[in-house]
């Protein structure tokens, strides 16, 4: 696996150069807008949404892919090396392959982490302790973001001050307004009926802030296969626990959820959206849309949680 990674870093370094010779030049130099690249959807929506009509922003990470498996192209080299910033989440490898990404492209530009300054979670991951990647899941914490995007585009192009400043005060509304939906409707479910199966271990900054408890079969990242011992440890304690439903992701296999829902009588909630938006017109089209779905479809299960408990 390694020496396939490393070939396969040779090849897209490679066409890269090839790509370079006639990539063009940033947007802004061509068109008065910046060019902008984050490093996966939900992150680009939200750039886009402070950066409105000013900027032209390439996801890296499409949509509904799962990025914990994500390998950068030829294309994506190009688009960081025309870019005039780069916005990156930053947080435990999340994105590993960045630093040679932006190596192979030979980008200088400025390079935003947009989590700086939100209080981690601390997670276990193959027996060592490291950060939870998942902020974003957090409404709130998506305000430390767009603090992050405005002081950064306002820095690159100054003429556009004046829009940044209100597309990001309205989209700070906008989480907020969320955020009190999502406390207010939640709130109001028993706490006991507030325990649930995901997929992976993504939601813990959802979790925290409106009280829910998530059980995963996998951890933090999906590219770690559990072992039998885990799922099986896992199972005695849904069946301890009162478990009101399970969830799928969009953007990983639901195998492994499937397999622990069947084996304890857990009943679906639904889906999901973890760490990549849906397709354009679906129910996760943009991030605003994401929380609210989220948001709607554990209330919706939970609600009906006693009708639903897992077996003891």
């Amino acid at each position: 696996m390694r020496f396939g990674r490393v070939a396969a870093w040779r090849l897209v370094v490679g066409m890269a150069v090839l790509v370079g010779l006639t990539a063009p030049v940033s947007s802004y130099a061509a068109q008065g807008k910046l060019s902008v690249v984050a490093s996966f959807s939900v992150l680009a929506d939200i750039v886009q949404s402070v950066g409105g009509d000013r900027i032209d922003v390439t996801s890296l990470i499409p949509r509904n892919r799962d990025a914990h498996h994500f390998e950068p192209s030829p294309a994506d080299v190009a688009e960081v090396r025309k870019a005039d910033v780069v916005f990156v989440h930053g947080v435990a490898g999340f994105e590993g392959y960045l630093p040679r990404l932006i190596a192979a492209s030979g980008y200088t530009g400025p390079v935003v982490t947009v989590s700086e300054g939100v209080k981690l979670r601390t997670r276990v991951r193959k027996g060592v302790a490291g950060d939870d990647p998942h902020t974003w899941n957090n409404p709130m914490n998506a305000v430390i973001y767009v603090g992050h995007i405005k002081d950064a585009l306002e820095a690159r192009d100054p003429a556009g001050r004046a829009e940044y400043e209100a597309n990001a005060a309205r989209y700070i509304a906008a989480l907020k307004a969320i955020d009190a939906d999502a406390r207010q409707r939640l709130g109001k479910i028993p706490e006991a009926q507030r325990v649930v199966i995901s997929s992976h271990a993504a939601f813990g900054y959802l979790g925290d802030a409106y009280g829910i408890t998530f059980l995963s079969p996998m951890s933090i990242s999906t590219a770690d296969e559990p072992s039998a011992k885990h799922i099986a440890a896992l199972i005695d304690q849904i069946r301890k626990e009162r478990v009101s439903a399970y969830f799928v992701e969009n953007s990983n296999n639901p195998r492994l959820v499937e397999l622990v829902a069947k084996a304890t009588n857990v009943k679906s909630g639904g889906e999901l959206y973890a760490e990549a938006l849906s397709a354009p017109g679906g129910p996760a089209s943009t991030y605003l849309d994401m929380l609210r779905h989220n948001v709607d479809t554990l209330a919706t299960a939970l609600e009906k949680a006693p009708a639903q408990a897992s077996a003891k």
